[in-house]
């Protein structure tokens, strides 16, 4: 099992909502409003008068064998709205109860 973070404009959200639910990833833990801005590119999501974006971040688990798949569909979101933002980071789970 893998952990996936993924961190993305708020404009995002029920797209992505939707390719976890086509994908039967049920279970996720949304962080809501968050700010931050790309290492490389992109506007800073601060909520402010000067940068007004703001950002959203959710985890979920998902099975080894729907990773590449899941990466592929939020990397096609992605670059269908590069001024957005989208990103997505996985690790291994050792662990859970």
């Amino acid at each position: 099992m893998k952990a996936v973070f993924i961190s993305y404009d708020q404009a995002h959200h029920e797209a992505i909502i939707e390719i976890l639910d086509r994908m039967s990833c049920r279970g996720f833990t949304a962080f809501g409003t968050v700010q931050g801005r790309g290492s490389a590119t992109g506007e800073p999501h601060y909520g402010t008068h000067a940068w007004p974006a703001l950002a959203s971040a959710l985890i979920t688990m998902v099975p080894d064998e729907r990773i590449d798949i899941l990466l592929s569909r939020l990397h096609t979101l992605d670059e269908s709205k590069p001024l957005l933002g989208l990103r997505a980071f996985v690790w291994d789970i050792e662990k859970s109860i």
